[in-house]
């Protein structure tokens, strides 16, 4: 059976991912069925949070979008197929405050919720990969969001979070709804 994925509202959203330390196969086994479950749920970046684990991991792949973007891994111009799907462990985010875009994101932890985010274009992301092995990616446009948007849930921060008060007021009544839903899936019985 797969992994779960927990909806707004499971406490767990909420926790600061534990720095990873042991590098080993079950790292791997998690890694692996983050990325199984993202893609079952066509989503193109998953936390660790969001599977039930206060852990500094998540995933991403944009091999499928058709979304333009720029990036260099380690210095080049890595061609995606060669370190997607991208593991990313114990990342450290550092933005480029201008320019900023708006797009409209979603959250496989919020289904059919979706939102306006001012987030910056361009992000730095230093992390490990499954390995341990440190790697630099720099990045734009949709990778840059992904990037920024899945290491924000490693330390509790939801999309939600980043929305101005009117577009996430506009939410509200999907959200309460979700948080509904939430309690009773998660409440003992």
């Amino acid at each position: 059976m797969g992994l779960r994925i927990v909806h707004y509202n499971d406490r767990i959203l909420r926790k600061k991912g534990e720095k990873i330390i042991v590098f080993g196969a079950a790292l791997k086994k998690l890694a692996a069925e983050m990325v199984e479950a993202m893609h079952a749920a066509h989503g193109i970046g998953l936390a660790a949070q969001q599977v039930g684990q206060a852990i500094q991991l998540c995933v991403i792949d944009l091999r499928n979008t058709e979304s333009e973007f720029d990036w260099e891994y380690d210095g080049a111009r890595t061609p995606l197929e060669l370190f997607m799907p991208l593991v990313l462990v114990n990342p450290v985010v550092t933005t480029v405050a201008k320019p900023e875009t708006v797009y409209e994101e979603g959250c496989l932890s919020f289904p059919k919720i979706h939102g306006d985010v001012v987030r910056p274009d361009r992000c730095t992301v230093k992390f490990q990969d499954l390995g341990g092995h440190p790697h630099v990616l720099t990045c734009t446009g949709l990778l840059s969001r992904c990037v920024q948007h899945e290491v924000d849930h490693l330390n509790g921060v939801l999309f939600i979070d980043r929305m101005a008060k009117e577009v996430k007021a506009a939410l509200e009544p999907e959200l309460k709804e979700l948080k509904k839903r939430t309690k009773e899936r998660t409440s003992p019985s």
